[in-house]
């Protein structure tokens, strides 16, 4: 048994964590907030069992005119943080070749395609089976053309990846969920996905788990790291903590940490906002409205609405441009209600080049641990690679850890 410091208490922190308690090892949990409040806290709350393939960079004409000329509410970009993340950016967008994505997709899918089982024992043992729903959720489809080109690529992900679903027709959708006044084309039903109604909540859960089975969880200041005889130290409010090894799971926090010692990660910000609605007009599951790029999720704070990326400076002001387009369509379809909260949450998805985390040792430091990197899926992913890093620091190897491993991803990280 080993002593770990594990920073960063977000949903990948906290699976870590676990993953390592179960492993035998002595774990102290350090965030500079209480777990679950930062970006595991703003997402859509859905465990994405059917993300076989990462977000790939658009490659067609058409698709990136629209995304910079503003044309789309799916991506808002600054050109001034274009140009400053121009290298991720470009290595991202060489990644997304088809072939090249292809390959790297036989790696996603064989994450993401465990994530409900790796969470599943981990929200028993919480006792937060209330929060979730094993029912999937629906992308809904304004016309026929975009039905069958969703239908398609439902169909190839069922083909090449085992991935299940339903495609619904307007009439059916509109049975399954009546709450919508427009009548659309159909939606495809992602059917093995499961969702939460407070994903907070639940990363917070996962934290109180980590205390129950002997952990500490502490704030904590993780630029405080430095290296201390045969380990490391980090300073926190309950004091100075030494640990053998140390494991990186601040998200887009991550790269700032790193580069003290030596190492550049290059890495695309996108910014996403949500805002919570009264919600008249309940829904039965996530609806994912990628034309408008938004997702609607009932959750316990009320009916929220998440956009998609805005690539903007991070300390860039908050824009309300996404959300404000999305309850402008959203409130001619549905009865949202009223903004519960005053100003809309804000955070960054960490996005590497090559779209998968990095989990592994870091190239050039002795029991330095690296598990971020999760673009939009840390909250479905926290707790599978947090099992990945657990069989990493044993020594295991495996074709999947290697792929993962920071050694030999130069385009990522140096």
């Amino acid at each position: 048994m080993s002593e770990i410091i594990v920073l960063g208490a977000g949903m990948v922190g906290v699976g870590t964590a676990l993953a390592l308690q179960a492993r035998g090892h002595a774990v102290t949990l350090i965030d500079r907030k209480p777990p679950g409040e930062e970006t595991s806290y703003g997402n859509a709350g859905i465990i994405q069992s059917e993300a076989a393939e990462p977000y790939a960079f658009p490659r067609d004409p058409k698709t990136l005119l629209r995304f910079l000329t503003g044309r789309s509410n799916q991506v808002r970009l600054s050109p001034a943080a274009v140009l400053r993340m121009a290298g991720p950016l470009l290595g991202y967008w060489a990644n997304s070749a088809p072939g090249r994505h292809a390959a790297l997709s036989r790696s996603y899918a064989q994450l993401t395609r465990r994530s409900v089982d790796d969470h599943g024992p981990l929200i028993d043992a919480a006792g937060q089976g209330n929060l979730i729903r094993r029912a999937g959720f629906f992308e809904i489809c304004r016309n026929a053309r975009a039905l069958d080109a969703q239908a398609n690529y439902a169909r190839r992900m069922e083909t090449a990846f085992a991935v299940p679903f339903r495609a619904l027709d307007g009439d059916a959708f509109a049975r399954e969920e009546p709450s919508f006044r427009s009548r659309y084309a159909g939606a495809i039903h992602w059917t093995d996905s499961w969702t939460c109604a407070n994903p907070g909540a639940l990363t917070n859960s996962y934290a109180d788990l980590v205390a129950a089975r002997g952990g500490r969880v502490v704030v904590g200041d993780a630029s405080s790291l430095v290296a201390a005889g045969a380990g490391w130290t980090v300073h926190s409010d309950a004091g100075r903590v030494w640990a053998q090894d140390v494991v990186v799971c601040l998200g887009p926090w991550s790269p700032q940490l790193l580069a003290p010692l030596g190492y550049k990660v290059k890495m695309v910000w996108k910014r996403g906002y949500h805002q919570h609605f009264s919600g008249a007009a309940p829904l039965r599951r996530p609806c994912v409205d990628a034309e408008n790029g938004i997702v609607l999720a009932p959750m316990t704070g009320g009916l929220r609405m998440a956009t998609g990326a805005a690539l903007v400076n991070r300390n860039a002001p908050v824009d309300r441009a996404q959300l404000t387009f999305g309850e402008r369509v959203m409130r001619r379809e549905i009865a949202l209600g009223d903004p519960v909260e005053d100003q809309p949450w804000v955070g960054h998805r960490p996005c590497l080049p090559d779209m998968l985390p990095l989990v592994g040792k870091a190239p050039r430091h002795d029991r330095l641990w690296l598990n971020f990197g999760h673009g939009h899926q840390g909250f479905t992913l926290g707790p599978t690679t947090g099992a990945l890093l657990a069989d990493a620091m044993a020594g295991h190897r495996s074709d999947l850890l290697k792929a993962l491993a920071p050694a030999g991803r130069s385009g990522t990280i140096r």
